[in-house]
């Protein structure tokens, strides 16, 4: 037979992570030694020409900078006209659409009323010579109102540009 031990043993619970004592490190101090540093005389040509050197440099970015700040002025109000023209651009093409619309519905309920074959053909005749032109002179508005947007949108650049290679030269 076995012995059985009638109390129950209790087991270890480990945590997840386990505590471990680190060793305590100091860093050592150290002095800094002290360098004595030559006193070195700048020829007054080399500091003349650094003295230069700094002002224009200085000079330069003021220029680049109010150049910079320039080309964004005019870039943003070319985006400022491109999204008026576009949105002028997407009403007409609305409006287009609704006028095609229109004259369909308006042709088809016409067709409603047609007694014969020959009022069908007259009636569809007048109809297509009606819409051809209409759209002709639809894409006639929408391509100048397209170049007119183009062309707001662009000038500025183009003229901020031009100047700008004419001060750099």
């Amino acid at each position: 037979m076995s012995d059985v031990n009638p109390t129950p043993t209790k087991s270890k619970v480990r945590s997840a992570t386990p505590e471990v004592e680190l060793p305590k490190f100091e860093i050592p101090r150290f002095e800094m030694p002290k360098f004595e540093m030559p006193k070195l005389e700048v020829p007054a040509a080399f500091r003349e020409f650094a003295e230069k050197s700094v002002t224009q440099c200085k000079d330069n970015w003021e220029k680049m900078k109010a150049a910079t700040e320039e080309a964004t002025d005019v870039i943003e109000d070319s985006y400022a006209t491109a999204t008026k023209g576009f949105a002028e651009y997407g009403l007409k093409v609305i409006e287009t659409a609704r006028a095609n619309t229109n004259a369909n519905f308006d042709y088809a309920s016409k067709l409603m009323g047609v007694k014969s074959a020959a009022e069908v053909v007259e009636l569809s005749t007048a109809h297509l010579r009606g819409q051809f032109e209409a759209l002709g002179a639809q894409f006639k508005e929408l391509t100048a109102l397209a170049q007119k947007v183009a062309s707001e949108t662009t000038e500025p650049l183009k003229e901020t540009m031009t100047s700008a290679l004419k001060k750099a030269a």
